[in-house]
């Protein structure tokens, strides 16, 4: 059965586009249109669709408000559009903190377009967010306990030996769908005296790291950032990966990260595995990693050079990603030594790290 589709906005051109481009697959349905957000709410009520796209800048009620509404009223999956601006930015983090899946560029030229590359990826997008769990986001998230927890090691004799932990000297984050609340939810529980410092990679645009990482600094005690070429790497300090850009690791001088532009063949700029990658030559062994919620698999060949270099790989739990897809590459390779529910993921950080 197609999945059914609500498409929306108060552009007439850009209604009329993402239908035909959505009825074009025979995946979808498209069951109905609004062009602003009182609208919508009515037909989220009346046409139960598996999936809604949602324009913010809307007459009558805006979709950051329309978001929220649906959530309290018939939680549905919603992929918002907005502009590759810093302000734009800032209105896609709040459509996301009211319950919005995901997030899509609005772009006139592209999407008028023939391009079979859009429309593909405007599709999978589409596709994905309807299969998420919006049981998964932060504000539904349910107390749960750890899925694995350290076990002692006991001898032929019945006697416990503690686990001996490592030295940790740097925490690497990679996330990509439902990866913006989620690293909230994971950050805002580290204290400020933290003893180690934080890389963290989220597929983002370029237009919205610089907002992502300022709204990150304001809610937690640590301090985040945009990385730039050359930040160093200081415990308490997360650093997050520009959108467009690769972020690496650099040992010398203490430590410190490179931004670059990478290989154009990456799908993804920035990219998990890259990052990853790069702190596993620099710091073997001595790597805490977390493959987070998200599409795809990326982070998966990172976490396979972390692992084979002594270093430790978490998942994110099944239960608790919007999308499980980069965790489930990592647990499927045989990569993963623990699997946490988001809730726990930040305290189990901080015990970890000591």
């Amino acid at each position: 059965m197609p999945v059914k589709v609500l498409v929306v906005d108060d552009s007439g051109f850009f209604r009329r586009r993402l239908v035909e481009i959505f009825e074009a697959d025979p995946r979808l349905s498209v069951v109905g249109t609004a062009n602003n957000g009182k609208e919508a709410i009515d037909k989220v009520q009346s046409l139960s669709p598996d999936v809604v796209t949602m324009d913010y800048e809307m007459p009558v009620m805006d979709g950051i408000a329309a978001v929220s509404n649906i959530m309290k009223i018939k939680p549905t999956p919603v992929l918002m559009f907005s502009s590759l601006t810093h302000e734009g930015a800032k209105v896609t983090l709040d459509a996301l903190e009211a319950g919005a899946v995901d997030f899509m560029p609005k772009n006139f030229e592209d999407i008028s377009r023939d391009s079979a590359v859009v429309k593909k990826a405007l599709v999978d997008r589409v596709l994905a967010v309807a299969r998420t769990r919006l049981s998964g986001s932060v504000a539904n998230i349910e107390p749960l306990a750890p899925r694995q927890a350290h076990k002692p090691i006991v001898t032929e004799r019945g006697v416990i030996i503690p686990r001996a932990r490592k030295r940790v000297s740097l925490v690497a984050i990679g996330t990509s769908t439902g990866g913006p609340m989620a690293l909230q939810a994971v950050l805002s529980k580290i204290p400020a005296d933290f003893s180690a410092p934080l890389v963290l990679v989220q597929h983002m645009p370029a237009a919205f790291t610089g907002a992502f990482a300022e709204r990150l600094n304001n809610i937690c005690q640590i301090k985040v950032k945009e990385a730039q070429d050359g930040d160093r790497l200081e415990p308490g300090l997360a650093l997050l990966a520009p959108g467009g850009k690769q972020m690496m690791i650099d040992p010398r001088n203490g430590g410190c990260v490179r931004i670059l532009d990478g290989d154009e063949r990456l799908n993804y700029k920035p990219s998990v595995d890259v990052t990853f990658g790069s702190a596993s030559k620099c710091y073997p062994g001595k790597v805490l990693s977390v493959v987070m919620t998200g599409m795809g698999v990326d982070g998966r060949e990172g976490a396979r050079m972390l692992k084979n270099s002594g270093s430790k790989v978490w998942i994110q739990s099944e239960d608790t990603c919007v999308i499980y897809g980069m965790p489930m590459a990592v647990e499927k390779a045989n990569l993963a030594d623990e699997t946490i529910d988001l809730n726990h993921i930040g305290e189990r950080i901080v015990r970890e790290v000591g």
